[in-house]
C-alpha cells in the first residue's frame, strides 16, 4: 500500500494537497505523521525525514522503495498509477491549464504564504483585517487568485475549477483554509467555491483531524501566545 507521510494537520498546508487528493478520490494508502517538534538540523523531524534520504520536508508518498517528495511529482505520479481516477481533467487544453495554475501555486504566492499561514484550528478575522490594510502584496495575491479561479470555474461551469474535482482542487485546498481563517474579503463566486472546496469529504476529514490534535506549536503561531 502507498504510504504519505505528512506533519501537522493544522499547520502544514504542503502536506494537506496529496492527502485530500488520495482521500477524495478513494486511492488507499497508509498516513504516516510526523510530527512537527522544529525544523532544527538536530530536531525529531529531520531525523525521522533523514532516515527516508529525502529532501528533509513533508509530504512524501512511499511506494515500495521509491520515495516522492515534491507535491507536483508526487500528484504526477498518482495520475499515472492511477488513470481511472481522472486526477487531471481529461480534455487536453483544459488539463494544460490545470498544470499552469498548480505550478503557479507551487511556486507562487508568497506573500499570502508568509502573512497567512495555514491554521486550520484558528479564527483570525482581526490579523486578516490588518493584513488586508497593510500588505498590498497579500492584496495582489488574493486578486490574482480570484482572477484565476473566476476564469476557471466560468469557462468549465463548476463546481470545482475543472468541471469535477482534480488535482488543481486539491492543491488550493490549503489556501482555501487560509482564506476562511483570516476572512480576506472575496467576491461572492470565489468565496462560494472556497465553501464547496471546504465541504469536500477529503478535505472534512483533513479539517476534523485538524481539529483533532491539539498539538499548539509556538514556532507555527507568529499571531497567538498559548493560553
Amino acid at each position: 500500500m502507498l504510504k504519505l507521510v505528512i506533519g501537522n494537520k493544522n499547520y502544514s498546508s504542503w502536506s494537506m494537497r496529496p492527502w485530500v487528493l488520495l482521500r477524495q478520490t478513494g486511492i488507499e494508502f497508509e498516513e504516516v505523521k510526523v510530527r512537527f517538534d522544529s525544523f532544527a538540523p538536530d530536531s525529531g523531524f529531520k531525523r525521522a525525514l533523514a532516515r527516508l534520504k529525502v529532501a528533509g520536508k513533508v509530504p512524501v508518498l512511499l511506494d515500495g522503495d521509491l520515495a516522492i517528495w515534491d507535491t507536483l511529482s508526487i500528484a504526477e505520479y498518482l495520475a499515472e498509477a492511477f488513470p481511472e481516477k481522472a486526477l487531471w481533467p481529461s480534455e487536453r487544453k483544459a488539463r494544460a491549464r490545470a498544470r499552469s495554475l498548480c505550478a503557479e501555486m507551487h511556486s507562487g504566492f508568497s506573500a499570502l504564504r508568509s502573512h497567512c499561514p495555514m491554521n486550520i484550528e484558528a479564527q483570525l478575522p482581526d490579523i486578516g483585517a490588518l493584513v488586508w490594510r497593510d500588505q498590498a502584496a497579500v492584496r495582489h495575491d488574493v486578486a490574482r487568485l480570484s482572477e484565476l479561479w473566476t476564469d476557471a470555474l466560468s469557462q468549465h461551469g463548476g463546481p470545482m475549477l475543472f468541471g469535477e474535482f482534480s488535482v488543481a482542487d486539491a492543491y488550493f485546498a490549503p489556501v482555501c483554509m487560509r482564506l476562511h481563517t483570516y476572512r480576506l474579503p472575496l467576491s461572492e463566486p470565489v468565496a462560494a467555491y472556497v465553501e464547496r472546496v471546504r465541504a469536500l469529504p477529503g478535505v472534512q476529514a483533513w479539517i476534523q483531524d485538524a481539529l483533532a490534535e491539539n498539538d499548539f506549536l509556538d514556532f507555527e503561531e507568529p499571531y497567538r501566545v498559548q493560553r
